[in-house]
C-alpha cells in the first residue's frame, strides 16, 4: 500500500477497529477517524487520536478549521472510506440517503470507493430488510466484506462478527491497487498434507508444514489475485486475505479442488497428497494382535492428472517430491 494513501475510517466501536487502525498506520496510510455519538460510548476517541495522530471527528458542528467544511473536506481527500464495524442502522441510513450526523453526512459527500464491514446479531444480519439494504448499496458500487462466524457480543454463536483486521486490510489494498499483475484473476492453491484414516486415532500421510503453499498463496494475494487456498493439516499459519478451505483426506482435497477449478485462472498444486489410503477405515481403535499388522491400501485419485485432463484455458502448476 502506498504511503500517501488517505483512508477515512469510520464507526469505530471496538478494539478490533483499533487494531485495524494500527495496522493501516504501520503500512504507511494516513488515517482519519470518524465516530458516531453511540460509538464513543464503547471506546474513547482518544484511543484513535493516539493511533492515527489525527483529530477524531464526532460532531458535525465541531468545525475546528474555519477554512474548510470538515465533512466535505474529509470526503474530498479520502482515497477510500472504510466503515468498520457497520451496524444494521448505519447500513439502512446509507441505503436510503439519510444524513443526520457527521458520519452519514460525510458518506453522502464521498466519491471515493467505500468498504463496509458489517457486524451485528446473526438474525439481524439475515433480516430481509438488512439484506435488501446491502443489495441496494452493492448495486451502487459499495463493497462489503463478509462478517465472520463465532461468538457474538449478544451471546449467540453465528455469522455476525466483524471481519478480522488482516482481511479488511487486504480488501483495502485490493481496492486501492486494482492494477496489480494478477488483478481480476482467480488463483487456486493447495497446501499442507493429507491424512488417510486407519482408525479413529491412526492415519497414514505425508509430512508437510504448508509453508510453501502458504507463501505462494500470499504472493498471489499481494499481486492482486482472488485466492482460494485449499489446505490439509499443516504446522504453519495460513495467510489472511483469502478464502481458506480446510480438508483432511486426499478425497476431501480432490472434491474441494474440483469445486473451484472451473472458474480458476491459475492452479498451483503444492500439497503433499497421500498416494494411497486404507481400503477400510476401522470405526474403533484397532487392538494389538500379534507381531504384524497388514493394511490393504487403494490408490487415491490423482488430483493433478485429473485437472490436466479437464483443463481448458487454466494455467496448471504441479509440485512433486522426487
Amino acid at each position: 500500500m502506498r504511503d500517501d494513501r488517505r483512508i477515512l475510517f469510520v464507526k469505530c466501536i471496538n478494539f478490533k477497529a483499533a487494531d485495524l487502525c494500527s495496522k493501516l498506520i504501520r503500512l504507511g496510510a494516513e488515517v482519519h477517524v470518524m465516530m458516531t455519538a453511540s460509538a464513543v460510548k464503547f471506546i474513547s476517541p482518544l484511543t484513535f487520536q493516539a493511533l492515527s495522530k489525527q483529530p477524531v471527528k464526532v460532531d458535525t458542528f465541531d468545525e475546528q478549521d474555519a477554512s474548510v467544511i470538515a465533512h466535505i473536506d474529509l470526503a474530498d481527500r479520502a482515497d477510500v472510506v472504510v466503515i468498520a464495524p457497520a451496524t444494521a442502522n448505519l447500513i439502512g441510513k446509507m441505503a436510503h440517503g439519510l444524513a443526520d450526523d457527521m458520519l452519514s453526512t460525510t458518506l453522502l459527500a464521498a466519491t471515493s470507493p467505500v468498504l463496509v464491514a458489517p457486524a451485528m446479531n446473526v438474525h439481524m444480519y439475515d433480516h430481509p430488510a438488512v439484506r435488501h439494504n446491502m443489495k441496494l448499496l452493492e448495486e451502487r458500487g459499495v463493497r462489503f466484506i463478509d462478517p465472520g462466524v463465532g461468538q457474538l457480543a449478544c451471546g449467540y454463536v453465528g455469522k455476525g462478527r466483524m471481519a478480522e483486521p488482516e482481511d479488511i486490510v487486504e480488501a483495502i489494498r485490493s481496492m486501492l491497487e486494482p492494477n496489480l499483475p494478477l488483478s481480476g484473476k482467480k488463483v487456486l492453491v493447495t497446501a499442507g498434507s493429507t491424512q488417510e484414516r486407519i482408525d479413529p486415532v491412526r492415519y497414514i500421510g505425508n509430512d508437510a508444514s504448508g509453508k510453501t503453499g502458504f507463501a505462494i498463496a500470499q504472493a498471489a494475494r499481494d499481486l492482486g489475485a482472488e485466492v482460494v487456498l485449499v489446505s490439509g493439516p499443516s504446522t504453519a499459519e495460513p495467510p489472511a486475505g483469502m478464502e481458506l478451505i480446510r480438508v483432511m483426506s486426499a478425497q476431501d482435497m480432490f472434491d474441494a479442488v474440483l469445486a473451484e477449478f472451473a472458474d480458476s485462472d491459475i492452479i498451483i498444486k503444492s500439497a503433499a497428497v497421500a498416494d494411497y489410503r486404507p481400503v477400510e477405515t476401522a470405526k474403533q481403535k484397532i487392538k494389538k494382535q500379534g507381531d504384524t499388522l497388514t493394511l490393504k491400501l487403494v490408490k487415491n485419485p490423482d488430483i493433478l492428472q485429473t485437472l490436466g485432463e479437464r483443463k481448458t484455458n487454466q494455467f496448471l502448476v504441479g509440485f512433486a517430491a522426487e
